[in-house]
């Protein structure tokens, strides 16, 4: 499994790199690469941590599962490449976007401008097997992605944590609220946007955060 992290994360990381349980995922992933189609591209893996430098992070987005379908997952949670349809939790997020800071839909679901602009769009699990959705779940990326969220938590402070829908909000537990921000809010996909995702106002909340503490807001 290609490990191409920016320094800012290697650093931080290499300690859960040299750990047991990432050896055996990295055997696991390699292995599922070479015989079956996987998503995202093999060097989109870390994306998330390449796009958005340590140094920059300001704010941190949670999901759940790459796309499991042809030509989606980029390696940025709910992100997809440019020539992509919109999947329809993306399309809930652009329209809370619209409604909450009056801005117009973008066509592109590419959300490389957010990551650069500090914002980590991490799923818990950082691989899948193509149209199988979880394959890849529970062999070992939770305790990747919780050891980042830890460390974030423990090494940063006034960090705004999105937490979308019970899988993401369970996180909650290792993040220090005293240090941060978090707002939770039901998963923006179809099937429960309505219980409270729109309406929200994550986007705004965000940027008065940011803007409370002197630091460049989202252009969202």
């Amino acid at each position: 499994m290609q490990r191409n992290l920016s320094e800012s994360w290697s650093t931080i990381l290499q300690l859960e790199f040299d750990k047991p349980y990432f050896k055996d995922l990295s055997s696991f992933v390699t292995s599922e690469y070479k015989n079956h189609q996987c998503f995202p591209k093999e060097e989109d893996i870390f994306a998330a941590f390449n796009f958005c430098s340590f140094n920059d992070l300001k704010v941190v987005i949670i999901g759940q599962d790459p796309y499991h379908d042809e030509g989606q997952a980029n390696g940025l949670c709910f992100s997809v490449k440019d020539d992509i349809k919109h999947p329809p939790s993306l399309k809930n997020i652009f329209k809370e976007i619209g409604a909450d800071l009056d801005q117009e839909i973008p066509q592109s679901g590419n959300l490389e401008k957010w990551a650069k602009q500090g914002v980590l769009l991490l799923n818990a699990t950082l691989t899948v097997r193509a149209h199988e959705a979880g394959s890849h779940q529970k062999k070992g990326w939770e305790e990747f992605t919780d050891a980042v969220i830890e460390q974030i938590s423990n090494e940063k402070e006034n960090v705004v944590f999105l937490l979308w829908g019970k899988f993401a909000e369970s996180k909650t537990k290792l993040i220090n609220t005293n240090k941060h921000t978090v707002f939770t809010a039901p998963h923006p996909s179809p099937l429960g946007a309505w219980r409270g995702w729109f309406g929200s106002k994550h986007f705004s909340k965000t940027n008065e955060v940011l803007r409370n503490l002197d630091k460049p807001t989202i252009k969202w």
